[in-house]
């Protein structure tokens, strides 16, 4: 009797153990449909789309603030604000109004006061480009089952961002070489390439430089983002 029922125990215990027990290769294949490094890169190329886009339509690359007397309180001195951007130019009217223009409109392309500044502009439009294009493709990685189609897109979303980096900074250098136009002379002064006079960097500038410094990483993190990592991704090392 009692060989019977340690039969019947063993049998149970036997059929919980095929009904509760998981696959010996499903825990490695969960733990790789999930990676930090992938997670961390798509939320990085997402942000430095949107400050690369904004840096690109800001009017504050170049600013001066002048001050100018009051014709009836000469005693108090009212701040006037100039600003250039890439396709902007901002200042403060009369009536103490602060009104932002195109450079002759946004169908004439060619009426930007200086051929680098349309260089530039040409360049760091294509870089946000690229940078967005290659984010879309971060994003859709995360929905990619683990395997040679994800990395192969990784690889390719790591090529875009590093070309997107060399073609905004290339963008980036040219953008001085306007300064010695004759729009920005009249506002600045003895302005020249590379010295604004009386004029100086503005927040938008600065903000596209730190973008592109930021937007270097990201080919790095491409390369390790695929959620197998048996083989990396063949990026160049960047370091």
């Amino acid at each position: 009797m009692h060989s019977l029922l340690g039969r019947e125990k063993k049998e149970e215990e036997a059929g919980f153990g095929i009904d509760l027990t998981l696959s010996p290769g499903f825990l490695p294949q969960a733990a790789t449909m999930f990676s930090c490094v992938g997670c961390f890169w798509v939320l990085l190329s997402s942000v430095l789309v949107a400050v690369c886009s904004f840096s690109f339509i800001s009017p504050a690359w170049i600013v001066k603030d002048q001050l100018r007397s009051n014709q009836h309180h000469h005693q108090h001195n009212n701040k006037d604000s100039v600003s250039f951007g890439l396709l902007w130019h901002c200042s403060e009217s009369l009536d103490h109004m602060y009104r932002c223009y195109t450079f002759g409109g946004l169908g004439k392309f060619a009426e930007i006061p200086s051929s680098s500044w349309q260089t530039s502009a040409v360049l760091c439009s294509g870089g946000c480009a690229l940078l967005a294009v290659s984010s879309l493709l971060a994003i859709i990685t995360i929905f990619l089952p683990s395997g040679g189609c994800e990395r192969r897109i990784c690889t390719l979303a790591g090529y875009m961002q590093m070309a997107a980096v060399f073609i905004m900074a290339t963008g980036l250098l040219v953008y001085p070489f306007g300064l010695n136009s004759i729009l920005v002379r009249s506002f600045c002064g003895d302005s020249d390439i590379y010295y604004a006079g009386e004029c100086q960097i503005g927040w938008g500038y600065m903000l596209a430089i730190v973008g592109v410094m930021l937007t270097v990483f990201l080919p790095f993190f491409a390369k390790y983002a695929p959620k197998e990592q048996l083989s990396p991704t063949p990026l160049p090392t960047l370091l």
